[in-house]
């Protein structure tokens, strides 16, 4: 089906036509394992500072009302993992807090982004206040997730390297077109909720390593369920909000015709089965996970540890080096973003997990002398095909090399249930949570025979809060 107009009327024709009947049942199935995912990850950071911190905001957004003034919104919406509520906004910004705060959330190449942590808080949120079945918030996954992969594609060279955070800008768009989706908007008042969208559009890579880095992807949602609901009441905004001569593509990109990759909108195979999702297997910027990888296969020929090592070094593709911190990690949030620090805390430890990056782990003497024995750089002059080679040199003169192209956890190598269940109980033992990680993946694979109300209170209510378990 080809649409015809602006591309936010192009966008937004897509999403209000998109017939959820296309799903097949692997689909519903990918998009429970995304949100099994996202779920798992934020409930692992509630004791972080900075998911505390969100609360404690959060909880400011649903006083009395003064003097009896004012109403609620339709439903409450709960923060994953906590027994408590909040407004439907506060929920999506908090979840998506959270759900990034880790950096253990899910991404997409062709995104250059996060793509589950920018539309699930939001559209769980949603779903849940207006008793929302699941599939058709599998249908507003696909949909969002469509846009994002394609907006990507067609602006990722220059608007990545103009310093853009692409979860915060791509996934703002994305996650108000599916909210719209959800809510059956009529293709008229997406259009409106793109401009309203990208009138809260922000998110800059240079706080990479702050708080501010899983504030903008919390923020991506709470903009999206704005737009949309400020569409669905008949605010108004520019059909030329994307590519009109002062819209998004000139003022945030280079003025790239997108015209192309929005003509693919909906045509097979769909993003989410040509690109798919790509579940991070470990608790790192994702600009690490292929020379883990490699670390990992190369550990697993022989036995070796840092004091055997005389140096690494590390290639990649175009992009990968960019969100990484160059100076020695100072705190657990930097470590994360530490190449250096990451290797060389793989190999001593014989394994990363969430327990890697805590601040005490980072900042750790043992480790710290090595890290100038690693060195990184890019040597190719695009982002895609990605790949990654590493090189051992030992102090024996052994040289031992592993190149990786197809990363774990990504389509062509998904994540067995084995492994997805490994990371999900450790998340929920870091997370201090008295929810069981099978009972968590379980109830995400029925997404699309249930309401997203009657799923989380499966998930939630036969356990304790975040707060008794402290």
């Amino acid at each position: 089906m080809s649409f015809s107009g602006t591309a936010s009327q192009i966008v937004a024709a897509f999403a209000a036509n998109f017939d959820p009947s296309r799903l097949g049942e692997d689909h519903v199935v990918r998009c429970g394992r995304a949100l099994a995912d996202t779920m798992a990850v934020a409930i692992a950071a509630q004791n972080e500072a900075v998911v505390r911190r969100a609360c404690d905001y959060v909880e400011t957004l649903t006083p009395p009302l003064a003097g009896g003034l004012g109403r609620r919104q339709d439903g409450m919406a709960s923060l994953w993992g906590r027994g408590q509520k909040s407004t439907v906004e506060g929920a999506a910004l908090f979840n998506g807090i959270a759900a990034h705060a880790l950096d253990f959330d899910d991404a997409s190449s062709p995104m250059s982004g996060h793509p589950s942590v920018a539309l699930l808080p939001c559209l769980i949120a949603l779903a849940e206040a207006r008793h929302i079945e699941g599939i058709r918030v599998a249908s507003a996954y696909v949909v969002g997730f469509e846009i994002c992969c394609k907006l990507g594609r067609a602006l990722d060279l220059t608007h990545y390297s103009r310093g853009w955070h692409m979860t915060a800008t791509m996934g703002t768009i994305g996650a108000a077109v599916a909210c719209g989706h959800l809510l059956k908007l009529n293709a008229e008042r997406i259009t409106h909720a793109i401009g309203l969208a990208l009138a809260q559009t922000g998110g800059t890579r240079e706080n990479f390593g702050t708080d501010a880095k899983s504030f903008q992807a919390g923020q991506a949602n709470a903009a999206a369920i704005r737009a949309a609901l400020l569409a669905e009441r008949g605010f108004t905004a520019s059909p030329h909000a994307l590519d009109g001569r002062a819209g998004f593509t000139h003022l945030y990109s280079g003025g790239e015709n997108i015209a192309p990759a929005l003509a693919t909108l909906g045509s097979q195979p769909l993003e989410i089965d040509g690109s798919g999702i790509e579940v991070k297997k470990y608790p790192a910027c994702y600009g690490i996970h292929r020379p883990l990888d490699g670390l990992f296969d190369l550990m697993a020929e022989r036995s070796f540890g840092l004091e055997d090592v005389e140096r690494i070094d590390i290639e990649t593709s175009y992009g990968a080096l960019a969100p990484l911190v160059r100076r020695p990690p100072r705190n657990g949030t930097e470590g994360k973003f530490s190449m250096e620090y990451t290797i060389a805390a793989a190999i001593a430890d014989r394994g990363i997990r969430l327990s890697s990056y805590a601040d005490e782990a980072v900042t750790r003497r043992s480790i710290v002398p090595y890290l100038g024995r690693i060195a990184t750089r890019e040597v190719s002059a695009t982002m895609t095909p990605r790949w990654a080679s590493i090189t051992i040199v030992f102090k024996n003169g052994q040289i031992r090399k592993r190149r990786i192209e197809t990363l774990r956890g990504s389509p062509q190598s998904p994540l067995s249930d084995e492994v997805l269940l490994a990371k999900l109980s450790d998340c929920m033992s870091w997370g201090r949570s008295a929810i069981r990680p099978d009972d968590l993946l379980e109830a995400t694979q029925r997404l699309g025979t249930t309401s997203i109300r009657d799923l989380i209170a499966t998930i939630e209510r036969p356990n304790l809060s975040v707060q008794e378990v402290q």
